[in-house]
C-alpha cells in the first residue's frame, strides 16, 4: 500500500516539453532516500493544461505542480514527498500573468481552468495509467460491455444510443444511433466497425489525447458497437504521426485479447469481436470516410460517390459504421449510466458534452470539455484565462479549414451543432482556435485554403481547379493588386466549390473564406482600396518608417537589418529605403525606444 502517488503527464504535449526525464529522475531519487516502496509513480494521459507542461500532481493532497524539470525532483522529494511541505514556487497559478497573486492554487479541480468543464469523454485521462489494463477496469471499465452482452439485446443498445441523443464528434453531428441503425438492419455475411482516428485538422488534438490517456475507452465502445449492429472485426485509422497513441493502442488491444474482453466468447457468450490497427500516412482528406475505407482496403485515399453509405456498403464492400474517437468515448458511460443521464448535458439537439483544442492567442492551451450550449466567452475568458499581452479578442476560428470564424461580436452564442451552421461556422472535430486585434483574417483565410489546396486528392474538378483559383484571388489581394470585383468573384466560385464538389473536404473549403467575408469584409475593402492590412500581417502591404522625434541614433537597427535598407550616423536620425526593406521586422523587434512603426 502506497502512502502517495505521483501522477506524471505522458501525453505528447508533456513528453515534448521533456516529462520522460521526470520519471526516470524520480525513480532514481526515490530509490535514493528509500521511498520506492511507498511512492508510487503513475505515468498518466493528458491533463488537459498543455502549456504548462510537464505537470505533476501529488495525491492524496492533489497538488498541482506546473512547469516541472528533471532539477526540481529533488527539491520535491525532499520537501513534498519526505517532509510533507509543499513547494510553493512549483504551485500552479491561474491568475493573469500581471495579476498579484496572494496565494497559489494547490489542487486541479480549484483551477478556473477545470470549474466549468465536465468530463466525459475525457473522463480517465490525467486519472490513470493507459498502459494498464487493471487500472481502466477499476474506473468501471469493459462493466459496459459486460452488461450488453449479458442483459442486452442490439436492438436495446442501439436504441439506448438513439434515446441519449449522442451525435457523431467528428464534424457532420449525424445521429450515432441511426447510422448503428441502418448498419444494423442492412444484412450481410459481414460488416465492420471503423474507427476514424485520423484527425487532421491543423490545431485539433482531442482524438490523439483520448488515445494516449484512455485507449481501453475506444476498444470498449467498439466492441459494444459490433455487438449492436453484428459486426466481429474493428479496424482502427490513425495517423502514423501519432507515435504515443499507436503504442499505447497496440498495447491495451494484447491486454484486452490476454483477459478475453476481445477475441472469442467475449464473457462467456457466442458474441466474436477483434480489432486491428491500420497506419494512415497524413493525408487530410482520408478523415472523409469514405476515403477513409478506401484507404483502408490498401489504396490511394480518395472519396467515394455516396449513396450507397459506408452503412450499406462500406468496407470491402459491407456494411460499416465509422465513429471517431471521441464519440466512441462517450459510448460506456451511456451504457452504464442511462441515456437520460447523457440528455441531461447540453442542449435540446445538442446533447452531452464536447471536447475542444483551444489553441492561438489564449493563455491556456490545452484540452477542453464542456456541456454542449457553454458560451464562446465562458472557454475563452473564464477556462482559456483570457487573451495575453492586455490584446482583445478579435475571432474564433472552430472546424479548422472546414470551418468558419466567429466575430467577436458573437461571443455569447451558445456553442452546439446548429448554432455553428447559422453562424456560418461548423463544429468539425473539435479545433478551437483563438484570434486577437492583430491577426489578419484574410491572411488567415489564405492559410486555411492553402491547406485545403495542398490536401486535395484532386478527384473532382470543383475542388481541385477551384480552390487553386480561390488562392489565387486570395494572393492576390494580399499582394496589394486586387480589385473590388475579386469579392464577388470569390464569393461566387466559392458558393460553386461549394456545392459542386464531391466529399467534405471540397464541400467546406470554402467556409473560411465565406465567413470572413461575412463578418471582416472591411479588412478584405482596406485590402484592395487602401493598400493597406490593418493588421500589419501582410508584408507586401506594409510601409516601414522610422518616427525622428523617438530615434535616438543607437544604430541596433542598422546593425540588424539583413538588406542593408536602413542607414544613419551614430546619434543622427535613421532612415529606412523602402525600395531595400524586405519587410522582415528585425527593425521592430530590436528598437529599444519604439520609433519604427509598420503600418
Amino acid at each position: 500500500m502506497f502512502r502517495s502517488h505521483v501522477l506524471i503527464c505522458g501525453g505528447t504535449g508533456c513528453t515534448s516539453s521533456g516529462s520522460q526525464a521526470l520519471f526516470t529522475k524520480l525513480e532514481s531519487e526515490l530509490q535514493a532516500k528509500g521511498l520506492e516502496n511507498e511512492i508510487k509513480i503513475v505515468q498518466t494521459g493528458c491533463f488537459g493544461l498543455c502549456a504548462l507542461g510537464p505537470i505533476m500532481i501529488v495525491y492524496p493532497e492533489g497538488t498541482f505542480y506546473s512547469r516541472v524539470t528533471a532539477e526540481d525532483i529533488p527539491e520535491i522529494v525532499e520537501e513534498h514527498l519526505l517532509k510533507g511541505r509543499i513547494v510553493e514556487r512549483l504551485v500552479y497559478n491561474d491568475a493573469a500573468d500581471d495579476a498579484k497573486v496572494e496565494e497559489t492554487i494547490a489542487s486541479l479541480s480549484e483551477t478556473q481552468f477545470y470549474k466549468k468543464q465536465k468530463r466525459v469523454a475525457l473522463r480517465n485521462c490525467g486519472v490513470i495509467n493507459p498502459e494498464v489494463i487493471d487500472e481502466y477496469i477499476a474506473m468501471d471499465g469493459y462493466f459496459a460491455l459486460a452488461k450488453v452482452v449479458k442483459e442486452m439485446t442490439p436492438e436495446d443498445v442501439i436504441n439506448t444510443i438513439l434515446a441519449s441523443g449522442l451525435r457523431g464528434r467528428g464534424g457532420g453531428g449525424f445521429p450515432t444511433g441511426r447510422k448503428w441503425q441502418f448498419a444494423r438492419a442492412s444484412v450481410s455475411d459481414k460488416k465492420y466497425v471503423v474507427c476514424n482516428a485520423d484527425e487532421g485538422d491543423p490545431g485539433a488534438f482531442m482524438d490523439r489525447s483520448v488515445l494516449e490517456g484512455d485507449p481501453h475507452a475506444l476498444l470498449e465502445a467498439m466492441a459494444i458497437a459490433g455487438y449492436a449492429i453484428g459486426a466481429d472485426e474493428g479496424w482502427v485509422y490513425v495517423r502514423a504521426e501519432y507515435p504515443i497513441a499507436v503504442k499505447r493502442l497496440n498495447i491495451a488491444i494484447e491486454q484486452a485479447r490476454e483477459m478475453g474482453l476481445l477475441g472469442k466468447n467475449i464473457f462467456g457468450t457466442d458474441f466474436n469481436f477483434d480489432i486491428h490497427i491500420r497506419l494512415g500516412a497524413g493525408a487530410f482528406v482520408c478523415g472523409e470516410e469514405t476515403a477513409l475505407l478506401t484507404s483502408i482496403e490498401g489504396n490511394r485515399g480518395e472519396p467515394r460517390p455516396r449513396p450507397p453509405f459506408p452503412a450499406v456498403k462500406g468496407l470491402w464492400g459491407k456494411p460499416t459504421i465509422i465513429n471517431n474517437v471521441e464519440t466512441y468515448a462517450n459510448i460506456p458511460q451511456i451504457i452504464l449510466n442511462g441515456a437520460d443521464w447523457f440528455a441531461s448535458m447540453g442542449t435540446e439537439k445538442s446533447k452531452g458534452t464536447k471536447v475542444f483544442a483551444l489553441g492561438g492567442k489564449i493563455r491556456n492551451t490545452g484540452l477542453v470539455e464542456v456541456p454542449m450550449g457553454t458560451t464562446l466567452r465562458e472557454i475563452i475568458e473564464e477556462i482559456g484565462g483570457g487573451i495575453p499581452n492586455g490584446k482583445h479578442f478579435k475571432a474564433a476560428q472552430t472546424g479548422g479549414p472546414s470551418g468558419g470564424c466567429i466575430p467577436a461580436s458573437l461571443i455569447d452564442v451558445p456553442i452546439d451543432y446548429d448554432n455553428l451552421i447559422e453562424i456560418g461556422s461548423m463544429m468539425g472535430s473539435g479545433g478551437l482556435i483563438v484570434m486577437d486585434e492583430d491577426t489578419c483574417m484574410v491572411d488567415l483565410a489564405k492559410f486555411f485554403l492553402e491547406f485545403t489546396v495542398d490536401e486535395s486528392c484532386g478527384k473532382c474538378a470543383p475542388c481541385r481547379i477551384g480552390t487553386v483559383r480561390m488562392l489565387e484571388i486570395l494572393n492576390k489581394i494580399t499582394d496589394g493588386n486586387g480589385e473590388m470585383e475579386d469579392l464577388d468573384k470569390l464569393e461566387e466560385l466559392a458558393n460553386y466549390v461549394k456545392s459542386g464538389s464531391l466529399c467534405g473536404l471540397g464541400q467546406t473549403a470554402p467556409n473560411p473564406i465565406l465567413s470572413t467575408l461575412r463578418y471582416f469584409r472591411d479588412e478584405y475593402v482596406a485590402h484592395i482600396v487602401d493598400k493597406k492590412c490593418p493588421a500589419g500581417v501582410c508584408k507586401k502591404l506594409l510601409n516601414y518608417t522610422i518616427d525622428p522625434d523617438k530615434c535616438k541614433g543607437c544604430t541596433l537597427c542598422a546593425r540588424q537589418c539583413p538588406a542593408g535598407a536602413i542607414t544613419g550616423k551614430v546619434k543622427e536620425v535613421h532612415v529606412i529605403d523602402p525600395a531595400k526593406c524586405v519587410k522582415c521586422g528585425a527593425c521592430v523587434e530590436k528598437c529599444k525606444f519604439g520609433a519604427i512603426s509598420r503600418k
